[in-house]
């Protein structure tokens, strides 16, 4: 194990020997690393939190401190991180409150960029990124392969569909649709699906087409929502994709965005 000699780890934390913990870190009781994590200076961890395998921190970033939640008493929360993310500068990241369900969540292979924020109780899904600013309210979920563009502030207890790309200095106030490209560019809507995303992820064409004709009719069409849907339930052979977005539409609390 390397800890700088200006790191102060408790000694109720459980560090690997495969880890590193450069200068000036603080890591607190109740925090467990996965093998192979490495804190580059400056970076500080309080728990209950658990941190899987293959994790880097860069400086200043501060995980796992409490909700940023008027309500919240010192209540024995916890953080959990999955394996191979990176946690780049000034990223914030809070435990969860127990009204919450008491536990915030984030997968694997996540890219998290300088000075976004994480909420209490939010639940980030595997390859999701985060780019610079973006700030989640609490109880957010962000679904799979998922980008949240450069400082996207996005409500409390919304939703962010899978393969979803949005666009820096966008607004969130309702579920963004899976799939979908969704920007501001004047009013918050929804473009089209993100076909080169979905390219890069390897959606075959006719996947991308199927995708493509349910937001024809969800986007293009002088149908509205319920009529929409309707509609794509009574096509045959939709496909599985389809019947995501139409689940995603369904479970809706906020409504989304169009």
């Amino acid at each position: 194990m390397k800890i700088h000699a200006t790191a102060i780890v408790d000694p109720r934390a459980r560090i690997p020997e495969s880890c590193q913990v450069g200068p000036y870190c603080v890591i607190g009781p109740d925090v467990e690393l996965g093998e192979n994590c490495r804190l580059v200076s400056h970076v500080a961890i309080e728990g209950p939190t658990r941190i899987g395998n293959d994790n880097i921190f860069f400086p200043f970033c501060a995980i796992g401190m409490d909700p940023q939640d008027v309500t919240y008493k010192g209540e024995p929360t916890r953080l959990e991180i999955g394996d191979h993310n990176e946690i780049r500068e000034c990223v914030t990241i809070s435990r969860g409150t127990v009204k919450g369900g008491g536990v915030t969540r984030v997968g694997s292979h996540t890219l998290i960029m300088a000075y976004a924020h994480v909420g209490h109780d939010s639940v980030i899904g595997d390859h999701v990124m985060l780019v610079n600013g973006a700030t989640l309210g609490g109880h957010v979920t962000v679904e799979e392969w998922a980008v949240v563009g450069a400082l996207c502030p996005v409500h409390q207890f919304v939703r962010i569909g899978a393969h979803a790309y949005i666009g820096g200095g966008t607004t969130i106030t309702q579920d963004v649709l899976p799939f979908s490209m969704t920007s501001a560019a004047r009013d918050t809507h929804a473009y089209g699906m993100n076909k080169v995303g979905l390219e890069r992820r390897g959606f075959t064409k006719e996947r991308i087409r199927a995708i493509h004709h349910a937001y024809k009719i969800l986007l293009a069409s002088k149908m509205n929502t319920s009529q929409a849907l309707e509609k794509l339930k009574t096509e045959p052979g939709r496909g599985e994709d389809v019947n995501t977005l139409i689940r995603f539409i369904e479970a809706a609390e906020r409504g989304v965005i169009k």
